[in-house]
């Protein structure tokens, strides 16, 4: 047995699995790679929906130290993920709500506020372990594959959706501004949106026991460093991700000249915030919000996963993706997190293109950069608090913006404008309601389309002066739906003629129809009529049953020196 035989194991979709240590160098840089890009995104997502960082690193802990075993895609990186920032701030707003309308008035508005962010966190964790149960069911009874069934301009709408969402909401962030609305904390697009102006006038604002100022140029550095860092940065350098650079300069140029901006409040011991289930948190599986929180994490973090998978799959020449395995894998990471409080996980497209871009070849790329994680929440925690706010929310800022990706619209365009319609559709109920209606109504729209083109035929028939001879042109989708309209035009057939078929702007045609043709054809006959098809064009369009009902009448239907029904049957 060969050496390169003897670290491969059989991978049931293709290619093969090499043994854990087979390309020890490879893996362990690529881990540092994805380490540092992980870090500075996980604590982003954590500010951007308003917990402590530890909630967000215990997720890319685990998605490392734990899903990185049992993971069906194994250079996928998982991890908390800016496409669940909508429906995990959705929770917590709802938790708050829930609690603050049932508290009781006499409790101080601290205790009250403290304590309805302690059950929206309970709230959060039940949706996220029921999401996790959803998505190992769905992986057992092999639904995998069936996640990955959603219209491209859906998909791309609903991360545009959550881009915009991400960057409005962190607009205010990086100017260190606390968006109110009507007095209550701003939620929602529009209400973020409403309040922007507002956050910018501060800025310029004469009031100095405001540092607004402050914060955005912190902001602004940091951005800065985001999009100029991949076109300067030195070869030695190159590997070092664009928002570890930035996070690290704005970090360094706030401290050196010891403004004041707000920066991360980091517990004394970050594991502190690991919360284990108690009776009311169980009780809350009944709740209607904890639910359909559970429902929709379970669709989006699948979805966002599967696509994510595939794209993995694209960029690497290594064992292909199992997709029921990896949806069990981040089920279980999911029914992980919920337990402990902290937040969802998904398959993360940034960070698996630096695992794969980075050398990586094993799973053990992944599992590497949960330890070095841990290694950092564990030995040098308080390093976080020196990170500026403003920073972390630039980095969503510009996390967002790149989720707004033009070229997929014009990609979109080329396709087809109706796909376009869609995407923006979707876009827009995201933006004006939630992650959820702008899904379905996205998805509804892809069935409508769908149903319209498969039940759409322009029939146009053509008769020649004389009357001997016409032909019938069909463009579309061939249905039983389309039987009136084909019959209708048939009929209008001259009595005696040569009737030809083309079928050359046909994209389907079912039973219902080809029999209607092969049924019509001799009783024209009887008449002196002649039928013409080219019934190895329609080879490929047909199920072989189907073309073995029209072999009786082709013979005498088309005048060829060749028999059509042999063509037929090869």
């Amino acid at each position: 047995m060969s050496n390169e035989s003897s670290l491969a194991t059989p991978n049931p979709n293709g290619g093969s699995s090499p043994r854990l240590f087979s390309n020890f160098k490879a893996d362990f840089l690529s881990s540092l790679v994805v380490f540092l890009v992980a870090l500075p995104l996980c604590i982003g997502i954590a500010v951007a929906v308003g917990v402590s960082p530890a909630r967000a690193l215990i997720t890319g802990i685990t998605g490392g130290l734990v899903i990185g075993w049992f993971s069906g895609s194994p250079l996928q990186v998982s991890g908390p993920a800016a496409g669940l920032f909508v429906i995990v701030a959705d929770l917590l707003a709802s938790g708050r709500t829930a609690y603050l309308a049932g508290a009781d008035p006499s409790i101080s508005q601290p205790t009250a506020e403290a304590a309805a962010m302690d059950f929206s966190l309970m709230v959060l964790g039940a949706s996220v372990f029921l999401a996790g149960l959803i998505q190992i069911a769905a992986g057992q009874f092999r639904l995998g594959q069936w996640f990955r069934a959603v219209s491209p301009a859906v998909v791309k709408g609903m991360l545009a959706g959550i881009g915009i969402l991400i960057l409005i909401s962190q607009f205010h962030v990086m100017l260190d501004h606390q968006a109110l609305w009507r007095g209550e904390k701003a939620h929602g697009a529009i209400q973020y949106l409403a309040t922007i102006p507002e956050a910018i006038a501060k800025c310029f604002s004469l009031d100095s026991s405001a540092n607004h100022h402050l914060a955005a140029l912190t902001g602004m550095i940091a951005l800065l460093c985001f999009v100029v860092w991949p076109n300067i940065a030195p070869k030695r350098l190159k590997f070092l991700p664009s928002a570890l650079v930035g996070i690290t300069v704005a970090t360094v140029f706030a401290g050196v000249t010891q403004l004041e901006v707000q920066r991360l409040e980091v517990p004394a011991n970050i594991m502190s915030e690991v919360t284990l289930p108690s009776l009311p948190w169980i009780g809350l599986f009944t709740s209607p919000t904890v639910l359909t929180g559970a429902f929709v994490i379970a669709i989006v973090a699948s979805a966002e996963t599967l696509l994510c998978a595939t794209a993995v799959d694209q960029m690497h020449q290594g064992p292909r993706t199992q997709y029921d395995q990896e949806l069990k894998a981040q089920g279980i990471g999911n029914v992980l997190c919920g337990l402990v409080g902290a937040l969802p996980m998904t398959g993360v497209i940034v960070r698996s293109s630096a695992n794969v871009n980075s050398g990586a070849k094993t799973r053990l790329s992944t599992i590497l950069h949960g330890a070095w994680l841990l290694l950092f929440v564990v030995a040098i925690p308080f390093v976080l608090a020196y990170i500026p706010r403003a920073a972390l929310g630039a980095l969503l800022v510009y996390t967002g913006f790149k989720l707004v990706n033009v070229q997929d619209i014009k990609s979109l365009w080329r396709t087809s404008r109706s796909e376009v319609g869609i995407y923006f559709a979707t876009v827009a109920m995201i933006i004006c309601t939630d992650l959820l209606i702008g899904v379905l109504v996205g998805i509804a729209l892809s069935a409508f389309k769908l149903l319209v083109r498969f039940s759409n035929l322009n029939v146009h028939l053509k008769i020649s002066n004389n009357a001997q001879k016409a032909c019938l042109q069909l463009e579309g989708a061939a249905t039983f739906l389309s039987l009136p309209k084909l019959a209708e035009q048939l009929g209008r057939v001259p009595a005696g003629a040569e009737l030809k078929v083309e079928f050359e702007q046909l994209t389907y045609i079912d039973h219902a129809c080809l029999d209607l043709l092969t049924c019509w054809a001799p009783q024209h006959a009887s008449i002196g009529g002649k039928l013409i098809i080219d019934w190895s064009e329609l080879h490929a369009r047909f199920k072989s049953d189907a073309s073995k009902s029209s072999n009786s009448t082709s013979r005498r239907q088309e005048p060829s020196k060749t028999d059509p029904a042999k063509d037929l049957s090869t």
